[in-house]
């Protein structure tokens, strides 16, 4: 029997679940269930029968008003897609072609953690089995990701992940180079503590400082820090850079648009 880890499917992430309702039959929906030991999103899976995933994400509402509500043929970049909640929501939402990549790093932070086996991906293959979904998935690191070369996209993820790389400028400039000239990117990642916003320096942390276990989270980042980053990485802010604390830890969240 697969050892699992679960959450309590919190309020705040059955809202941003429900932007993407699966609705399958009840029965399938328990065999994925069954079949991943942990999830990092939540996803709907049938809302009348009061089925979701028990995604370990708290509080993701704050990602809500930076989606775009049509994708409709937008080719997308979803860079750190874990589960793929937000590849395939932009999939939903009409875009032209998906690409989601992962390192799959998360699986030495769940073993770290909470000394669970996971493979790389689980999360992903369920759901795109359950919703029939076309979404490529691609198993690279994002500082070293390759794509044909003429492939360019309207709008990249970069969820999640900044704070997870050793050379965040490097991953800023390959981003770059992967947009289209009126393309943007939606970044989300750790922030800095209350009271250093305006501070252009990067938070430095110890192994295991942000969540136990965790010897893959290295920075943390200001508004001022980002501006700057952007500027090196040819990107510009688009003005709607918003900080916020989730759970006790502070995020960060911009859109980014060629410079």
């Amino acid at each position: 029997m697969t050892t699992q880890v679960t959450f309590e499917v919190t309020e705040a992430e059955r809202e941003v679940a429900d932007l993407l309702p699966v609705e399958a039959p009840v029965t399938a929906c328990h065999e994925v269930l069954d079949t991943v030991p942990i999830w990092f999103h939540t996803f709907a899976l049938n809302k009348r029968a009061g089925l979701y995933t028990p995604g370990l994400a708290r509080d993701h509402r704050y990602r809500i008003p930076f989606l775009p509500a049509d994708f409709t043929g937008l080719d997308v970049l979803d860079v750190g897609t874990c589960d793929g909640f937000y590849a395939f929501l932009a999939e939903a939402r009409g875009a032209a072609r998906v690409l989601a990549v992962d390192n799959e790093q998360y699986c030495h932070m769940v073993r770290g953690r909470w000394g669970i086996e996971i493979a790389g991906g689980a999360g992903f293959r369920a759901m795109k089995g359950l919703l029939g979904s076309s979404v490529d998935y691609l198993r690279a690191n994002a500082l070293d990701l390759v794509v044909t070369p003429k492939e360019r996209f309207d709008f990249i993820y970069c969820c999640g992940m900044l704070h997870r790389v050793p050379n965040p400028l490097g991953m800023l400039q390959v981003l770059r180079n992967l947009l289209r000239p009126e393309g943007r990117i939606l970044l989300e990642t750790y922030g800095v503590p209350e009271g250093h916003e305006d501070t252009p320096a990067i938070q430095v942390l110890s192994a295991g400082e942000a969540n136990p276990g965790d010897d893959v989270h290295y920075w943390g980042f200001g508004p001022r820090t980002l501006a700057r980053l952007a500027e090196w990485a040819r990107l510009t802010e688009t003005g709607d850079t918003t900080m916020t604390t989730i759970d006790g830890h502070p995020r960060i969240i911009a859109t980014l648009r060629a410079a």
